[in-house]
């Protein structure tokens, strides 16, 4: 098996250039191995009072390829993202789900429009400072956690599919971040002591109520429990995921924490229960994608709902277009619109959206 990490090749590479050290050390050592490389900062926010540093950013893009001596290109896919993600990210939420936009922003713009950008100005690959890999096999792709395994992005990434894979370098992806930034400050790159970005793909930290209150509009409701009593009170249903402990009151002391179990969107209620009450032990999964080829009817294997967390050993059950997830083990915090993405040791096998 192969594991598709750069070689010395006379390819034209577009490099995703964020301005952090991952996409920097990216663009350096694909332009160390002979690769033609021109950095590339993708614009989708421009909002400071959001916590967008695009202006920054594209300055710290823009001196990582002065130090390298690359080309250095800046695309505005602002009015695109907005209406691929964000207008996605609301929807999802106005219908009482939790939506992963950073899946979205990875199939819709790094490798939907910033692909289709490269392909079609001439390059042959594009690359990303994403932790995850991708391994070649007889002409079929897989994709990969990456080595580091508290930097892993590959749940982001259980979207892409067999052709932009093939057209796909993660050239930090079988490196653990300490390393990377240490190549980066000998390399003399600027951004090596940059702080990781977090938050929202391409927007920044946030908070997401604040942030959701500028389309969904405040509606007071009641806090139910589990009978349908009213308990307390909230301040709109869209605003609550699955497993969350505060932000509501409760007016009745149970003398135990309450959590989020469900919501009655029709009603703007809230159902809150006790932290057994979160738990679950099945739950099904619609909108699949699969990588490789579509599995057998019922297989074991990993399954992860959230970024970097746990892995669940489950027993997968597939019947027109649905997985049912059965675990061995119960899962605190399933929320319908999360991505539930299914692993074989490091192969990414697909994933779909919780029901």
């Amino acid at each position: 098996m192969k594991y598709i990490v750069a070689g010395k090749v006379n390819k034209k590479v577009a490099v995703g250039l964020s301005g952090g050290v991952d996409s920097s050390v990216s663009a350096y050592l694909l332009n160390e191995q002979g690769y033609e490389v021109t950095g590339v900062y993708i614009q989708c926010w421009a909002e400071r009072a959001d916590g967008c540093r695009a202006d920054e950013d594209r300055a710290d893009a823009a001196a990582v390829a002065g130090v390298l001596g690359i080309k250095f290109e800046h695309l505005d896919f602002i009015k695109e993202y907005k209406a691929k993600v964000i207008d996605y990210f609301y929807k999802e939420y106005q219908a009482g789900r939790t939506p992963n936009p950073d899946v979205m922003c990875n199939r819709d713009i790094k490798f939907g429009m910033f692909m289709k950008w490269a392909e079609e100005n001439g390059f042959d690959m594009i690359a990303t400072g994403h932790y995850a890999r991708i391994s070649e096999k007889d002409g079929k792709y897989s994709l990969l956690k990456g080595i580091d395994t508290s930097k892993d992005q590959s749940y982001f990434l259980y979207l892409l599919d067999q052709e932009q894979l093939s057209s796909t370098l993660f050239p930090v992806g079988d490196m653990v971040k300490a390393d990377v930034r240490v190549l980066a400050e000998k390399a003399g790159l600027p951004t090596y002591r940059k702080p990781d970005s977090v938050g929202i793909c391409f927007i920044g930290e946030v908070d997401i109520k604040e942030f959701l209150k500028k389309r969904i509009n405040p509606v007071t409701g009641n806090v139910v429990d589990k009978t349908g009593k009213a308990i307390g009170q909230h301040e709109g249903a869209q605003f609550y995921t699955i497993g969350q402990r505060h932000g509501f009151t409760v007016e009745e002391y149970t003398g135990l924490p309450m959590y989020v179990i469900g919501k009655n969107m029709d009603e703007n209620e809230l159902i809150v229960g006790f932290a057994n009450d979160v738990n679950r032990d099945s739950f099904c999964v619609s909108e699949l994608h699969w990588i490789n080829d579509t599995p057998v009817d019922e297989f074991v294997c990993d399954v992860r709902i959230r970024h970097l967390g746990e892995l669940h050993k489950s027993i997968v059950k597939l019947e027109k277009g649905v997985a049912e997830v059965k675990m061995e083990e119960p899962i605190f915090g399933v929320a319908p619109g999360q991505s539930a993405v299914f692993y074989k040791g490091d192969v990414v096998l697909g994933g779909g959206i919780i029901e």
